[in-house]
């Protein structure tokens, strides 16, 4: 199982540690995040113990109308071996009971600037990332015309040359060979290069480029969410291809579906241009415009005017 450790979380997140900074490697295996409201009135049936607990004004408030002894006691249940860390949010200072008892569980106190909802939603929003099912996949991505295109095909059908081509015509690399892909939600597919592949192509007869390098900062780009997934194959004779775009075809990643079009490869093919096609084609169609069903109405009005 995936996890972050509140370290990592603290050098992403705007978050500072002000008690237990000796236990940032903690774990966090969870993107929810509790903040307890029951737990501080004696309710502990069902206290998520896994997630972070998040304290904002609300919690501070109540927390100083309870007795000393009840402070000791919730914080005491609230620090299990389970729990990664405590977030104080708008700089509020930490009870002292919950200091005494977090030090002693080994669980490090945070705190943060911002608004306790804003906490939230970064904290989350960083975790469900790190956090998301993931998967690798032998390809190219790269963002062409804004489209995020996911490049696939048998090895030496072309496609880091066809991105190293596009890269020099302006648009800008994710990936090469291996794409990290993980879901950031249902209908989302986010792809990303492994860190030691990041700004690289392999160029056979050339070797490793480093792109970033080469062509400047313009031409990288960290992650992009995948939009359209373009197979390269090498031309296969009687073969039939689409060639009007009617029938959409479909691939499933993690659970989420993409658009997918195959293109045959030949010599004398410029495929940086077909994508490059492609990706305009595929935001026309997005926008509302659709050139295979405007080719449609056409031909239902010539045959409907050559019967008349």
């Amino acid at each position: 199982m995936k996890t972050v450790s509140v370290k990592e979380l603290v050098s992403k997140i705007r978050l500072k540690p002000i008690a237990g900074e000796e236990f940032l490697n903690r774990a966090i295996t969870t993107s929810e995040i509790c903040r307890p409201g029951l737990e501080l009135a004696g309710y502990f049936d069902y206290h998520p113990a896994e997630r972070i607990q998040l304290f904002g004004l609300t919690e501070i408030s109540f927390i100083e109308k309870l007795s000393v002894e009840k402070r000791h006691d919730y914080f005491e249940r609230l620090c299990s071996d389970e729990t990664p860390c405590f977030i104080i949010s708008r700089r509020l200072t930490p009870p002292k009971e919950l200091v005494e008892e977090a030090i002693k569980a080994g669980v490090p106190i945070l705190q943060a600037s911002s608004r306790t909802t804003h906490v939230s939603s970064s904290v989350t929003n960083y975790l469900e990332e790190q956090l998301a099912p993931r998967t690798s996949i032998h390809g190219v991505l790269i963002d062409v015309h804004g489209v995020g295109m996911l490049i696939t095909g048998e090895s030496g059908v072309g496609k880091s040359e066809t991105a190293l081509e596009l890269v020099q015509k302006g648009h800008r690399l994710v990936a090469d060979d291996r794409v990290e892909l993980y879901q950031l939600d249902e209908l989302t597919l986010v792809g990303e290069s492994p860190e030691i592949l990041a700004n690289l192509i392999e160029i056979r007869g050339i070797g490793i480029i480093d792109v970033l390098t080469l062509f400047g900062a313009g031409s990288i780009l960290e992650k992009k969410q995948v939009d359209l997934v373009v197979h390269l194959e090498n031309w296969a004779p009687g073969k039939t291809y689409e060639r009007i775009g009617i029938d959409l075809e479909m691939v499933e990643y993690l659970g989420v579906s993409v658009p997918k079009m195959r293109i045959p490869v030949k010599t004398g093919r410029n495929v940086s241009i077909i994508l490059e096609v492609a990706a305009m084609n595929f935001r026309a169609k997005n926008m509302g415009f659709d050139a295979s069903i405007a080719f449609q109405e056409r031909l239902s009005k010539l045959i409907s005017d050559n019967k008349e």
